[in-house]
């Protein structure tokens, strides 16, 4: 088995300031998590990708746990298989939208909905967790996308 490079602290901290605290996924608050993100390969490097600012992104545990080395998934509106959210290529607020209550992840587009699905955005716990959140008024972050209520 390869050893993990390590990414310069440098680097790791250009990732943090540029995600604003956010995993660059599913976009849960840093500051109220008890365990630091990590620095996740967009393109996992076992298909070519890099240690390259460009290719790093920002995220929780568990999306990076579940995105692993995965670059598409299967959109359960229709089956079809389509290209997880990739953070610097896409915009969130153009794949993902805010339940109306705040409390899940809604994918506007076969990405969005594929990137929900495979990386499990709203698991039970996660969705427990944002309410009691956002009763505290610190969920969903300021500037996302909210369905009306």
């Amino acid at each position: 088995m390869a050893s993990r490079r390590r990414i310069p602290a440098r680097i790791q901290q250009q990732v943090r300031e540029r995600a604003h605290g956010l995993c660059e996924y599913c976009h849960t608050i840093e500051e109220w998590q008890h365990i630091l993100f990590t620095i996740d390969h967009i393109t996992p490097l076992a298909q070519g990708g890099t240690d390259g600012l460009e290719n790093l992104a920002l995220a929780c545990f568990h999306c990076n746990r579940h995105k692993a080395d995965l670059l598409l998934g299967s959109d359960p509106a229709t089956g079809e298989i389509h290209n997880l959210f990739n953070p610097r290529q896409h915009v969130w607020s153009e794949h993902f939208v805010w339940s109306a209550d705040g409390t899940e992840v809604i994918g506007a587009t076969p990405t969005g909905r594929s990137t929900v699905a495979q990386l499990r955005f709203n698991r039970s716990r996660a969705v427990n967790i944002r309410m009691a959140d956002v009763v505290i008024g610190r969920h969903p972050p300021a500037g996302d996308p909210r369905l009306n209520e």
